[in-house]
């Protein structure tokens, strides 16, 4: 029989070569390591000590056991950046003029050959899509002429239902007639800013704002004035109210749920104060929900539409950041402006797709979508602390980064001397694309030394490679 002392030592050269593997970078932080099980077959020893082995690897601080889950390689404690200070734009409404340099990150995001760290998009990988795929085809059998005929606003009435019960989740009760689908969550805006707004009004927005939204204001010849956001917390309420006095506004266009570009998230408090607001002055809130339910904490943030009382919130929505950008299927919960909307969706595009809201609906309806939600939000999660960490260790020294509490983006500040269109052409030339903050501003200079850095990919070496370049290339750029 082995002795104690033979027993003690095996399972110390068991936690070595763990120790070994993961100081060579063969194991990286937040990696799984393999079952008790599994360890004990591959290394030809008792369950018991492989479990000494993990018990001795935690207490050296290099090894983490996650209930219900399994051992995982412990992230190395760093300094974290700094994040960006509350954004400070001018105070005056401008025409919007950003379409021709959103074109050229556009462009680098369909080139399959550049690292993709530019487009908001997530990998195919962490999608559903051989469920999807199987769902479209078996519809396509079960209802090929509903399927070759428009679905006329509202649209999906199945589809409908389902993001009706949803919405529970939400805090609202809204019911299927509340909603009309639209060719993903672009257009549910787009058709809420013509529902709201004409030639020459001015809609308030965050800054910095999704370049998709300033270019939808730019189309409809409107004016966009952006107001003070926190990285953390989204709009500056105190911004917004003295703009409101001094200005008429048609709109609030908002994403109080991990902005983009900024990930942040407003305190529920503050998105019932911002109802209240624009109640009292009888201003329409449009509401982009689309990064809603990729949160990363114990719950989901609640909707302002959840605080809405008088029909002024349009809610808008879609699948392409959680399930299949390409099958472009959105919502919108206008609200008072419900048949204005319907109007303007048929006068726009006439009808959503059929099968792809029929196989999400379909999707949605078997329980799938909340069970690949939590895989997701867990993936990108990772991916998040990952390539902070990697901004941490290769970009240049001030460098401050965002610390969003959901979604996959990264709003990256660095040193003033920095030129982010620069570095974004110097990216593209290594094979990497980014989106350099200017695109997110109407006034001309805004963020000029910032970035966006998306993290929808699963990390990798090439994903970790790419960062470290990047890096390389802003302190290339330092005067």
């Amino acid at each position: 029989m082995m002795s104690a002392a033979q027993k003690s030592k095996l399972y110390e050269q068991v936690a070595e070569r763990i120790c070994d593997a993961i100081t060579a970078g063969t194991l990286r932080a937040g990696d799984r390591l393999p079952s008790v099980r599994q360890l004990s077959t591959q290394e030809r020893v008792s369950i018991s000590t492989v479990l000494q082995a993990y018990v001795h690897l935690e207490s050296l601080g290099l090894v983490e056991t996650r209930p219900q889950s399994g051992h995982y390689v412990r992230r190395r404690e760093r300094p974290r950046p700094a994040e960006p200070q509350v954004s400070r734009p001018a105070t005056t409404a401008n025409p919007v003029s950003v379409s021709a340099l959103v074109a050229r990150v556009y462009r680098a995001a369909s080139d399959r050959r550049v690292v993709q760290l530019g487009a908001s998009v997530p990998a195919p990988e962490l999608l559903p899509t051989q469920r999807l795929g199987r769902e479209l085809a078996l519809l396509s059998r079960e209802a090929s002429d509903l399927a070759v005929e428009y679905d006329m606003p509202p649209g999906c009435l199945e589809l409908r239902r389902q993001i009706a019960r949803r919405s529970l989740e939400w805090g609202c009760a809204l019911g299927p007639d509340d909603f009309i689908t639209t060719c993903g969550a672009s257009e549910a805006v787009y058709l809420s800013l013509r529902a709201v707004a004409k030639t020459g009004d001015t809609i308030a927005i965050e800054s910095p704002a999704y370049y998709g939204t300033l270019q939808a204001i730019e189309s409809l010849g409107l004016r966009a004035l952006e107001i003070p956001s926190h990285p953390r917390h989204g709009m500056e309420l105190e911004a917004l109210e003295a703009a409101l006095d001094k200005r008429r506004v048609a709109a609030v266009l908002s994403v109080p749920s991990f902005s983009n570009p900024l990930g942040s998230c407003m305190p529920e408090e503050h998105r019932r104060r911002l109802v209240a607001l624009l109640t009292e002055r009888d201003i329409p809130l449009i509401e982009d929900d689309i990064y809603g339910d990729l949160y990363f904490g114990p719950e989901r943030p609640r909707t302002c539409k959840a605080f809405d009382k008088e029909g002024l919130v349009l809610l808008c929505g879609s699948f392409s950041k959680t399930l299949a950008p390409g099958y472009r299927v959105g919502w919108v919960a206008p609200g008072r402006y419900r048949e204005r909307v319907e109007l303007l969706k048929f006068a726009q595009t006439v009808a959503t797709p059929t099968l792809p809201q029929l196989a999400i609906a379909r999707f949605l309806q078997s329980g799938g979508y909340d069970r690949h939600l939590r895989t997701l939000r867990r993936h990108l999660s990772a991916q998040l602390e990952r390539t902070t960490e990697a901004i941490a260790e290769h970009f240049p020294e001030g460098t401050c980064v965002t610390r969003p509490t959901g979604s996959s983006l990264l709003w990256v500040e660095l040193p003033t001397t920095v030129d982010a269109l620069k570095l974004h052409e110097r990216a593209l030339e290594a094979g990497i694309s980014i989106a350099p903050g200017p695109i997110f501003s109407a006034q001309p200079q805004r963020y000029s030394h910032f970035i966006r850095m998306s993290c929808s990919q699963p990390w990798s070496p090439r994903i970790e490679a790419a960062v470290a370049t990047l890096g390389s290339l802003a302190r290339n750029l330092l005067t």
